[in-house]
């Protein structure tokens, strides 16, 4: 999946056309937010109802503000089970579109395509785009109104939409058919957690349908080497920040060329921001003691993280390759051991790098620290939004045709170790797949034509999987999730939908240009505070303004 950079962040909306939008009178047509108060998302947000088809091997566990671990297998269910009754399609056939980040399976002669269409009983024409550029492809097809019957829009590629004030002209109101106990009759869809939903509701109605949802989203891991901290002797009992500068001194050997440290500050602060209690970049504003809305940036937590990690540089504890600011080849200074503890989005602990030829050293052992805060004592850590991706049904389609695409949603949302999963996934078996050790492994043929594209129209909610046969990996990320969710808290606005005005779309560069300045030395910590001023006076406090304004009309979110 995609990366915490591509899951994220909802920033200004830029408008299609730059003519003003006509009502039928021929008067300017009002601009909507997209954003909801409390009360709006109530009555537009489905019912929460855990499905109980497949039961995991390691139960999901409950934690703070609606947050929960992900369901963990250590293996596919040897005699799966179906989640889905009776009749899915009615024959219908449908346009799609997705991103897709890897090779475009062949369209045609597709047994992969094929085992699904027949599944479902309808048939889904997919036309899957190059992800790295799928963004540039969706203003046109607005603008010219040929969207598809069903399409997947991140959102992160709302930017250049408008699409608070465009969604409604463009996609079907999915609030009558699944709002509260409506939804029910979508028993996998049900299953979906609300944080899982709750972006996809726009000027408090429900419009998106949630894709790799989990309700235990955060901005990533520390993950460490446990390998190599057993032949140095080094603990990972991690309180703070000064237990990780002393692992910094013990693991830093320059002449051997090992570092204790990659960049830990993450892409404009995405991890460190974890440990010193400032927001992250999705939901930025937070109250002071007396009320008044104050940003990240002008916290005094940002400042400290800044200071702490320069210091870090200055002691010759980080890889001169970070330091360089090349984040090309980060992954592989873990890997191969050239760091002992890096940040990364939690994708990154599957298994996957387990295989052989990716670590250089066959005891390798990738864990991660559990949650501390920079000075020591209770930490918490902000909850993101529970989906990043979204799915839309073309308003156009009749009342027919939309509960017919929610019945194939709902079979596309099958959990994992369910029969309709396999399907979805992996095809046909003995064609695309086989069964190898109880889990499905695909075919010569399978690697061809399998592709994740049904998935970004439906899908069920993440769970935690064996991959390269690391059963262990499963146990210890559910085990580290399961304390991580105890000090989740919600940050202001969640879930709000908040679209800034297009004129603030260019204040977080510079911004993010001086913390990589300042975060490796190159520029003082004055640099930091003449762009926070700076940051100010080109539109930070009006875009505070903006966002009082918002909290007058709608509330905060908490």
């Amino acid at each position: 999946m995609a990366s915490l950079s591509r899951r994220g962040l909802l920033a200004s909306v830029a408008v299609i056309a730059a003519a003003p939008l006509l009502d039928a009178c021929g008067s300017p047509k009002e601009k909507k937010e997209g954003t909801s108060s409390q009360d709006e998302l109530g009555k537009a947000l489905p019912s929460y109802v855990p499905g109980n088809s497949v039961k995991p091997d390691i139960p999901i566990v409950n934690g703070a503000n609606g947050a929960t671990t992900d369901p963990a297998f250590l293996s596919y269910p040897a005699s799966p089970p179906k989640s889905v009754t009776g009749t899915v399609g009615s024959g219908g056939s449908y346009t799609t579109m997705t991103p897709l980040w890897g090779s475009i399976p062949p369209s045609s002669g597709n047994a992969y395509y094929d085992t699904v269409n027949k599944a479902i009983g309808a048939t889904l024409k997919l036309q899957p785009a190059d992800g790295n550029t799928y963004g540039d492809l969706l203003p046109p097809l607005f603008a010219s109104d040929k969207l598809p019957d069903w399409i997947n829009i991140p959102t992160w590629n709302t930017t250049n939409l408008s699409f608070g004030d465009a969604v409604a002209a463009k996609f079907a109101d999915l609030t009558p058919y699944l709002a509260g106990d409506k939804i029910k009759q979508y028993p996998n869809l049900a299953a979906l957690s609300p944080n899982a939903w709750i972006s996809g509701v726009w000027n408090g109605k429900l419009y998106g349908l949630p894709i790799y949802s989990s309700n235990a989203v955060v901005a990533g891991a520390y993950y460490y080497r446990k390998d190599l901290f057993d032949k140095a002797g080094a603990s990972a009992d991690v309180k703070s920040v000064a237990d990780l500068e002393n692992l910094g001194k013990q693991l830093t050997n320059a002449q051997a060329g090992v570092w204790a440290f990659d960049d830990l500050f993450g892409n404009d602060a995405a991890y460190i921001g974890q440990l010193y209690g400032f927001q992250g970049a999705t939901y930025p504003w937070s109250a002071d003691a007396s009320g008044k809305l104050v940003h990240r940036y002008e916290t005094e937590g940002i400042v400290e993280a800044l200071n702490w990690f320069a210091k870090m540089v200055k002691a010759g504890y980080v890889h001169p390759d970070a330091v360089a600011n090349n984040s090309q080849n980060g992954k592989q200074r873990f890997w191969s051991g050239k760091v002992a503890i890096c940040a990364d989005g939690t994708g990154a602990w599957n298994g996957d790098d387990n295989k052989s030829g990716s670590a250089a050293d066959p005891s390798y052992n990738r864990q991660a620290f559990k949650l501390f805060s920079a000075k020591g004592g209770d930490p918490t850590v902000e909850l993101g939004n529970g989906a990043s991706m979204f799915s839309y049904l073309n308003k156009k389609l009749s009342d027919a045709q939309i509960k017919e695409l929610l019945n194939v949603a709902n079979y596309l949302a099958a959990p994992y170790g369910s029969a309709e999963w396999i399907t979805v996934n992996f095809g046909a078996p003995g064609t695309d797949f086989n069964l190898t050790q109880g889990n499905p492994l695909l075919t010569e043929q399978g690697s061809k034509e399998v592709a994740t594209t049904f998935q970004f129209l439906s899908c069920p909610a993440t769970a935690i999987t064996v991959q390269a046969g690391a059963a262990q990996v499963v146990k210890d990320y559910a085990a580290w999730q399961a304390d991580l969710v105890k000090h989740v808290y919600k940050p202001l606005f969640y879930g709000m939908n908040v679209s800034e005005p297009k004129q603030y779309n260019t204040l977080s560069k510079p911004m993010t240009d001086t913390i990589t300045d300042v975060k490796l030395g190159r520029k003082p910590i004055s640099a930091w505070t003449d762009a926070v001023a700076n940051w100010r006076k080109t539109g930070g406090d009006e875009l505070r303004t903006f966002y009082d304004g918002i909290r007058q009309k709608y509330g905060t979110g908490k």
